[in-house]
């Protein structure tokens, strides 16, 4: 199948191409022509299969069907996405894709000033991509109005219920009109969006790719027994002997984050941090350095990482096991994709094994908990843990294999 069988304008096409597309994916082939028909979607498919294609490409193929003069503030079409860069990284697909029409667009988010948020929504846009947040601060400064809003998407719907803004989406649904086209993305379908599946669309078309609760099997998964106190040792190991070309680090902490950065940079391993401590400008800077391999690695909280949309990422690494198995989903679908293999690694201490148990049950597969292959642990920890070993250090002699075998 190729984009062409849809149907889709000329124009469009000619942004598709240009973006150095081919062929539309599962989801994009599943949703793209219901999606045309106008009729609601309901998408669940994990990290990297070409879900803002999936609902981009009919809204713009809408636009351009139909073009209208967009009045200042009123805009036809939004977006509303969980965090600044995923929102960032949509409005670029927007770009892209429509760069050879005059659709207009723009992106709203906290961090930065409202000035040239402002003068966008003045000069009149035909779509907006925003998080809740910020959205409603210019709803409450009259400063945009969704009463013309034509198709509304919710995009990563499960991470803004995750940072806790399904009560800002209710509230936004509300002031967009009823017979609206709604698209909603999402890679898990807990309890509380699916009680928002049935409030905001309307039979909708559901749409799955893969299962939201399996790991790709492109991505390789490796657990190994560490202590706390020598982990950072363990990844410096590791990042000096693994033939890695770019690493996504995950800490549990904004402090962790640089910490690891700080550790890395001296010992001579390019790094840098990305976290909601940072300011924009230099989030965008770590991402971009990042994209063009100024760094090897890149350090991330799970908050700052949900929007990170890069290519061909070697490795992830999470150097604190995540307590949620939804976020190891997510973490390590950052590898493994465009059918490329990847690696994911968990760093694994006793206090964190019952979050092994939880990432067990819910990809459904069992992980062989190891030791990596001539790292040795510190003096001081040997003799800390003397006595009878721990159930994970028995599990790790007991499976011990070679380094990523």
């Amino acid at each position: 199948m190729s984009f062409s069988s849809f149907g889709l304008p000329e124009k469009l096409l000619q942004g598709i191409y240009a973006a150095g597309y081919s062929a539309p994916t599962e989801i994009q082939q599943k949703s793209i022509p219901s999606a045309l028909e106008g009729k609601d979607i309901l998408g669940c498919a994990p990290t990297g299969t070409g879900k803002t294609a999936a609902f981009m490409l009919p809204i713009l193929t809408r636009l351009i069907n139909d073009p209208q003069q967009v009045r200042p503030g009123y805009p036809r079409v939004l977006v509303l996405a969980p965090t600044r860069e995923l929102a960032q990284q949509v409005a670029d697909f927007v770009r892209l894709y429509a760069s050879s029409t005059r659709i207009t667009s723009t992106a709203i988010y906290g961090g930065v000033s409202y000035n040239n948020q402002i003068r966008d929504l003045k000069s009149g846009v035909d779509i907006v991509v925003a998080t809740p947040g910020r959205l409603l601060d210019h709803m409450e400064q009259h400063t945009i109005n969704l009463s013309k809003i034509e198709i509304l998407v919710l995009d990563e719907a499960d991470r803004m219920y995750d940072m806790g803004f399904i009560k800002d989406v209710r509230a936004i649904a509300s002031r967009v009109p009823r017979n609206r086209q709604t698209l909603l993305f999402s890679a898990t379908m807990p309890y509380e969006i699916r009680k928002l599946i049935s409030e905001l669309l309307s039979s909708p078309l559901f749409v799955e790719v893969a299962s939201s609760t399996n790991a790709t099997e492109l991505v390789a998964q490796h657990f190994f027994s560490v202590s706390p106190t020598s982990k950072m040792d363990l990844l410096v190991e590791m990042l000096r002997n693994e033939e890695i070309d770019t690493t996504l680090v995950f800490s549990r902490t904004r402090h962790g984050a640089d910490r690891i950065c700080k550790r890395l940079q001296r010992e001579g391993i390019s790094s840098s941090a990305i976290h909601s401590d940072r300011s924009q400008s230099q989030r965008q800077r770590s991402l971009d350095g990042f994209k063009s391999k100024a760094f090897q690695v890149l350090v991330a909280t799970d908050l700052a990482a949900r929007g990170i949309d890069v290519e061909k990422i070697s490795c992830v690494i999470n150097y604190d096991t995540p307590a949620c198995a939804e976020d190891y989903i997510h973490r390590i679908g950052r590898t493994g994709r465009a059918e490329q293999k990847g690696i994911a690694v968990t760093f694994v201490t006793n206090e964190e094994s019952g979050n092994v148990k939880k990432i067990e049950l819910v990809t459904g597969k069992r992980f062989r908990l190891k030791e990596y292959p001539g790292f040795e642990v510190p003096k001081q920890v040997v003799e800390s843990n003397a006595g009878k070993p721990s159930y994970l250090q028995r599990k790790a002699k007991y499976y011990r294999t070679p380094r990523f075998a």
